[in-house]
């Protein structure tokens, strides 16, 4: 077995410290890089994007061809639907108004920018504000 012995002076790190010139050009691309990463982060922060993940749920698919659905629908003032399912479950986004909602024996009332997972049982939807009321159903459904 052969040790190799590098001189302290062969080091990357060694010729840039003993160079005034490479180590003043170090410094100053160092702060550069700091001023591009400072400037990218204060950039972000005024587009005011935020993300905030509202529901998350384990899905188990109904087959191995799903179709993917985003549904919007408007309620009349003190609408109430029939008793019934949807062909797939999902999340659904309350855009406007306040719905109740009543699923497998579970009596929820939910309001604008709130989430709630449907699980495609039996269940009954009702206005239950004064004006319309709009839902986004994301769907998923065996595909055709």
């Amino acid at each position: 077995m052969t040790l190799e012995y590098h001189d302290k002076r062969d080091s990357l790190m060694h010729r840039i410290l003993t160079s005034r010139y490479r180590f003043f050009l170090a410094v100053v691309l160092l702060l550069l890089l700091f001023m591009v990463v400072e400037a990218v982060s204060a950039e972000e922060a005024k587009s005011g994007l935020i993300r905030t993940p509202l529901l998350e749920n384990t899905v188990e698919l109904p087959s191995k061809s799903v179709t993917a659905k985003v549904i919007r629908v408007t309620f009349p003032p003190a609408f109430q639907t029939p008793w019934h399912t949807h062909e797939g479950p999902g999340p659904r986004y309350v855009v406007k108004g306040k719905l109740k909602v009543t699923e497998d024996g579970k009596v929820n009332t939910y309001g604008i920018g709130e989430v709630f997972w449907e699980s495609g049982k039996l269940m009954q939807v009702e206005n239950v504000g004064k004006e319309s009321a709009e839902l986004i159903i994301f769907e998923m459904a065996p595909g055709h």
